[in-house]
């Protein structure tokens, strides 16, 4: 796992977001497919149901100014600091 996969799983960690990762740099068909239909140079990319959000810059920027746990709950997916309803 490189540092930029790893700093968006440790965002993704602290904010309890369940999630599912693949390694694309086991297999270059995936990580070419992946950067084509994303429009995406980079890896990682993050998708949020289906949609996708951004890469590591995207997470760490929305982390340090405190977007996440809204973005998060505007998804239907609750955060570890989600306010209870």
């Amino acid at each position: 796992m490189c540092g930029f996969s790893r700093n968006v799983k440790m965002i993704l960690d602290f904010h309890e977001v369940p999630f599912k990762d693949y390694n694309v740099l086991e297999d270059q068909d995936l990580r070419e497919g992946v950067k084509k239909f994303s429009e995406w140079p980079t890896i990682p990319q993050v998708y949020v149901n289906g949609t996708f959000v951004g890469g590591s810059d995207i997470m760490v920027s929305m982390h340090k100014e405190g977007e996440i746990t809204e973005f998060f709950d505007e998804q239907g997916i609750p955060t570890k600091f989600s306010e209870k309803k």
